[in-house]
């Protein structure tokens, strides 16, 4: 027979779900991968918010961002865009990126999002140095803090974040924990929680059939978020 906690790892069984009640605020975070989204479709779901990629490391734009934020704000979902961060490129010019694609100014919309995790290149995994990837990184927190006057957060992973950025514990958490709840391990240091990674909505095209679901800290409002 197999064992609970295999069980969870497996994906058999969904421990996040049973935490959740319906006064949460949910959103999701979507890219090219999903290709054309229907947000009004995702409201009629419950879905709150929206964090939709913008660029990646120094030059790449997402394909569908821009359609993505037009559609967000037609719909009148709350929207926040996000920046994949690379190990190889600078900080600035990430945050240059990133605010050429999204533009000068992120009033009414929510914090701007960085996302930092090992990826692969070449089918091999890019490991960061320790102490670039914390000057980096801080490079483009402060371009970006600089321009929109609020701290992004920061997207990553319980043990990556343990490993790489535990100094930087006064920006606002995005937490990644698709199989455990995230208050069980990090009790209310976070303001998002990524809980699921094979999401199943409609409204969403392309050849990736799953969606991530998040969730915002139920001590916080949405409009903790909104740029001012």
């Amino acid at each position: 027979m197999i064992g609970f906690y295999q069980a969870v790892k497996n994906r058999f069984i969904s421990i996040n779900e049973w935490t959740l009640s319906s006064d949460d605020i949910r959103g999701v975070d979507i890219s090219a991968y999903q290709v054309d989204v229907d947000m009004n479709q995702l409201k009629e779901q419950g879905i709150q918010f929206v964090y939709i990629k913008a660029t990646e490391g120094r030059s790449h734009i997402d394909d569908y961002f821009a359609r993505n934020w037009t559609n967000a704000d037609s719909a009148q979902l709350a929207s926040g865009a996000y920046h994949f961060f690379n190990f190889e490129s600078s900080g600035a010019e990430q945050a240059e990126n990133f605010i050429q694609v999204v533009g000068e100014s992120l009033h009414g919309h929510l914090l701007p999002a960085i996302d930092v995790e090992i990826y692969n290149k070449d089918n091999l995994p890019v490991m960061p140095d320790k102490e670039n990837l914390k000057h980096e990184l801080q490079v483009m927190l402060d371009a970006l803090e600089q321009q929109y006057g609020v701290k992004p957060i920061i997207y990553a992973q319980k043990g990556f974040y343990e490993t790489y950025l535990a100094d930087f514990g006064a920006y606002p958490r995005w937490i990644r924990d698709v199989y455990m709840p995230a208050k069980w391990k990090n009790g209310n240091d976070w303001l998002i929680w990524q809980y699921n990674d094979r999401g199943l909505l409609q409204g969403y095209s392309g050849g990736e059939k799953y969606i991530d679901l998040d969730v915002l800290n139920s001590n916080r409002k949405l409009e903790d978020l909104l740029v001012k």
